[in-house]
C-alpha cells in the first residue's frame, strides 16, 4: 500500500502544481479579450485568431484545472440521500461511483482523443475560419485534461481504499451544506478580523515613533 500511496502523492502533486497555475491563462484570455474589443471598437477590425485564442486559453483553463478539482473535491454534485448516508456508506459509494464512472468515462475518453488529436497534428489541421489558429493543440490540451483526470481517478481510488482500511485519515471529510456555509462564514469573519487588527496596528506604531 505504501507504494501506491506514494504513487498517489506524486499524481496530487503534479495535478496541484497544474491546476493553481492554469488559473493565470484565465487572467490572460481577460486581456485577450479586452485587447481584441479595443481594437474592434477603436478600428472597426478584428482577427479570428484572437477569437479563437479566447476559447482556447479557457479551454486550458478548464481542461487543466478539472484533475485538481476532483483533488479539492469540489465538483458539483446533486447531493439528495448520500448526506444521510454513515460515512462508511459514503466512502462505498465513492469508491463505486469511482470504478463504474470516473474511470470508464475518462479512459474511453484518453483512447478515443489520442488517435485523434494525433490525426490532427499529422495533417496540420487549422481552423476553417479565415485567419484562425492550427487545431490541434485543443486537441491535445482535451487529451491532456482527460489524461490528468484519469491519473487523479486513480489516485483518489488508492486513497479511499486507504481511508477504509484504516491506513491513512480521511482527506476530505463529509460536510453538510450548511456545515460548509458555517465554516466559510466562520473563515470570512476571521479575515475581516485580522484585517481590522491590521488596520488598528499601524496608527499605533506611528504613535510609538
Amino acid at each position: 500500500m505504501g507504494g501506491l500511496l506514494a504513487l498517489s502523492k506524486g499524481i496530487d502533486r503534479f495535478n496541484t502544481f497544474v491546476g493553481k497555475n492554469v488559473s493565470w491563462l484565465i487572467l490572460v484570455a481577460v486581456f485577450v479579450s479586452a485587447g481584441n474589443a479595443i481594437v474592434r471598437k477603436v478600428f472597426n477590425t478584428s482577427m479570428n485568431a484572437w477569437l479563437e485564442l479566447q476559447w482556447y486559453l479557457f479551454g486550458a483553463a478548464f481542461m487543466g484545472a478539472a484533475a485538481y478539482t476532483l483533488l479539492m473535491n469540489e465538483h458539483i454534485r446533486i447531493d439528495i440521500l448520500y448526506g444521510r448516508w454513515s460515512r462508511r456508506v459514503q466512502h462505498w459509494i465513492d469508491l463505486i461511483g469511482t470504478l463504474l464512472f470516473l474511470l470508464p468515462f475518462a479512459a474511453l475518453m484518453v483512447f478515443y482523443l489520442y488517435p485523434w488529436a494525433l490525426r490532427s497534428y499529422r495533417s496540420g489541421e487549422m481552423s476553417p475560419n479565415a485567419g484562425g489558429l492550427i487545431i490541434w493543440p485543443a486537441k491535445f490540451i482535451l487529451l491532456a485534461g482527460f489524461t490528468m483526470l484519469l491519473a487523479q481517478g486513480i489516485s483518489e481510488l488508492i486513497k479511499k481504499i486507504a481511508v477504509m482500511r484504516g491506513v491513512i485519515a480521511d482527506p476530505n471529510p463529509y460536510v453538510t451544506q450548511h456545515e460548509a456555509a458555517e465554516i466559510e462564514a466562520a473563515d470570512m469573519l476571521k479575515t475581516m478580523q485580522d484585517g481590522l487588527a491590521a488596520g488598528d496596528a499601524e496608527p499605533a506604531a506611528e504613535v510609538r515613533k
